[in-house]
C-alpha cells in the first residue's frame, strides 16, 4: 500500500490542516516511458497554496487528489531507457510515500548530501535566487538591494548573493526575532519586522539613499512600500506574492501604478524560472562554487513524517520557517 495525502477539500478562506486527509491506496505500478520512485523529501512553497485557487503554470488543484508537491525521489522500477533503479530524481511527485511519473517529467540528479540542498540552494530556490538577482535586478557594487520574505528560501539567498555581488542589503521579514537572525547569522545590513508598524519611514532609516534593487516574494502593501523608496531607473524582480496566496483577495492594488514606473523609469519584470533553463549550469556552478567556500549558507528547516506535511505548508504560510522547509518523507 501507499500513503498519500490529499486534498480534501478547497479552502475558502486560510488554509488549515483539516482541508488534508492521509489515506493508504494500492501501489502504483508504472506503464511504458514511466517511473514508480520512492520519495525522499519534499520541497514545501508558498506556491503549494497557490495551486488550490486558480491555473498557474500547473493545473488548478481539485478535490479529492493527491496534493502536489516537488521532490527529491529514487527510482524504485525504471520502463524508460536511462532511469536505472537507484538514480536520484526530481521531480513533480506529489505529497506521497511512493509515485509514478513520466521520465520525460524527471530530471537526474547527483547522489549527494545533505539531500535538502537538491532542493533548496541547488533546485528552484537557489535557481531563483541567483539567476533572478542576476538577470532581473543586476545591482551594482554599492546599490542597495532590498528583499521582502528575507527569512524565507528564496530571500535568506538572495540577500547573501547581493552581499556577494558587493550591494548592501536590507531584509524585509516578520518578527523582531528573524530580522535580528538575518543581520547576525547571514550578514545583512539591515532588516526591517513588517508586524511592527509602517514600513515607508523604517525603509527611509534602513536605505537612506533609497532602493535600486527590490526582489519581491509578497506583493501587497510590502510591495507598495517599497515602490515609493524607488530610486531612478531601479529594478523589481517580481518573484512572487505570498501575501495574496491564503486568505482573501486584497481589495485593491499598490498606489503608484503606474505613474511611479513611468516617474521613475523603473523596470519592473516577472520572473519565471523554466525561461532560464539555458544558464542552470553555470548558476549551479556559481552556487557550488560559494557554497564549497563557506561564503554562503542555506538554512533549511525540516520537518520529519509525510504525515505532518499538511501542518508544515500551513505552518510556512503563517511565517514559521527560516530558510527552506522540507519534509523528510523517508531517510
Amino acid at each position: 500500500m501507499n500513503r498519500r495525502v490529499v486534498l480534501a477539500a478547497k479552502p475558502q478562506g486560510r488554509l488549515d490542516a483539516a482541508h488534508f486527509r492521509l489515506e493508504e491506496a494500492p501501489m502504483p505500478e508504472p506503464a511504458p516511458g514511466e517511473l514508480l520512485v520512492r520519495v525522499r523529501m519534499l520541497s514545501i512553497d508558498a506556491a503549494n497554496r497557490a495551486w488550490m485557487q486558480a491555473a498557474t503554470y500547473r493545473d488548478e488543484l481539485q478535490a479529492g487528489t493527491v496534493m502536489a508537491g516537488t521532490g527529491v525521489a529514487e527510482v524504485v522500477a525504471s520502463r524508460v531507457e536511462g532511469f536505472a533503479p537507484g538514480d536520484w530524481i526530481s521531480g513533480s511527485v506529489g505529497w506521497q510515500d511512493h509515485a509514478v511519473l513520466p521520465a520525460t517529467n524527471a530530471r537526474l540528479l547527483p547522489r549527494r548530501e545533505p539531500v535538502g540542498h537538491l532542493l533548496s540552494v541547488y533546485g528552484t530556490s537557489g535557481l531563483t535566487a541567483c539567476l533572478g538577482l542576476e538577470k532581473i535586478g543586476q545591482p551594482q557594487p554599492g546599490e542597495t538591494v532590498v528583499v521582502s520574505a528575507a527569512a524565507g528560501s528564496v530571500g535568506t539567498l538572495v540577500g547573501q548573493i547581493a552581499k556577494l555581488m558587493g550591494a548592501r542589503v536590507v531584509g524585509i521579514a516578520g518578527g523582531r526575532a528573524k530580522c535580528d537572525w538575518l543581520v547576525d547569522e547571514l550578514g545583512f545590513d539591515a532588516a526591517i519586522d513588517h508586524r511592527a508598524g509602517p514600513l515607508a519611514p523604517r525603509l527611509r532609516e534602513a536605505a537612506p539613499e533609497g532602493i535600486d534593487v527590490y526582489f519581491d516574494n509578497v506583493g501587497g502593501e510590502v510591495f507598495g512600500a517599497c515602490l515609493f523608496a524607488m530610486n531612478d531607473f531601479g529594478r523589481i524582480v517580481c518573484c512572487g506574492a505570498v501575501s495574496q496566496y491564503d486568505g482573501p483577495t486584497p481589495p485593491h492594488g499598490p498606489r503608484g501604478v503606474p505613474g511611479l514606473i513611468v516617474l521613475k523609469r523603473l523596470r519592473v519584470q516577472g520572473f519565471f524560472l523554466p525561461d532560464h533553463e539555458h544558464d542552470r549550469d553555470g548558476a549551479l556552478a556559481r552556487l557550488e562554487a560559494w557554497v564549497a567556500s563557506g561564503r554562503l549558507r542555506v538554512p533549511e528547516d525540516i520537518v520529519e513524517g509525510l504525515e505532518n506535511a499538511p501542518a508544515a505548508l500551513v505552518g510556512l504560510l503563517a511565517g514559521e520557517n527560516r530558510g527552506k522547509r522540507l519534509v523528510r518523507v523517508a531517510s
